[in-house]
């Protein structure tokens, strides 16, 4: 699967679901099933690598904000979401966070931010195509965020490293 085939999939099963994130894995399970076992796990593959690519302190700053806060597990629900967003808020995201503030316009922490089930979705494809457990992707693993440490809980720092994001969801 090439890294077009994986955006195609996340833009085509979002507009699937009308954006509804539990809708949206479903979704996925239900294309990913058609595919081959390989390329479900190529999928995976590129979940993940994108997934990781996302664990960066600023960007975790990013969620705190917009979900009032984020644990690490709330941050990695929000990583996913990201993803499930499509590859044009995603890239924005990853290289400009506070770019979310424009990207967003009509985030809701009570509905947006949480994808934990698009993140599980080549598992549960996988699980139902084969019989077996989704192998291991050989990626390699990560000791932190990357990008300097951030104190959430300043709004000093906070205004400076996100400033319109800030604006809008600072509290």
């Amino acid at each position: 699967m090439y890294e077009t085939d994986f955006w195609q999939l996340i833009d085509e099963t979002r507009a699937t679901a009308d954006g509804d994130p539990d809708e949206q894995a479903d979704a996925m399970v239900d294309r990913l099933v058609q595919l081959t076992p390989d390329d479900v796990v190529d999928f995976a593959r590129l979940f993940e690598a994108r997934f990781q690519r996302a664990f960066t302190t600023e960007l975790w700053g990013a969620a705190h904000l917009l979900l009032g806060g984020a644990s690490e597990e709330d941050f990695d629900f929000f990583r996913c979401w990201l993803i499930g967003q499509g590859r044009e808020v995603y890239e924005h995201a990853v290289h400009h966070p506070d770019e979310l503030a424009d990207l967003l316009p009509d985030f809701d922490e009570e509905e947006d931010g949480d994808a934990e089930d698009l993140g599980y979705a080549a598992d549960e494809a996988h699980e139902q195509l084969t019989g077996t457990p989704l192998p291991d992707l050989d990626l390699p693993p990560q000791d932190g965020p990357e990008g300097p440490p951030l104190d959430f809980g300043d709004d000093d720092v906070m205004a400076k490293y996100l400033p319109r994001l800030w604006e809008r969801f600072g509290r």
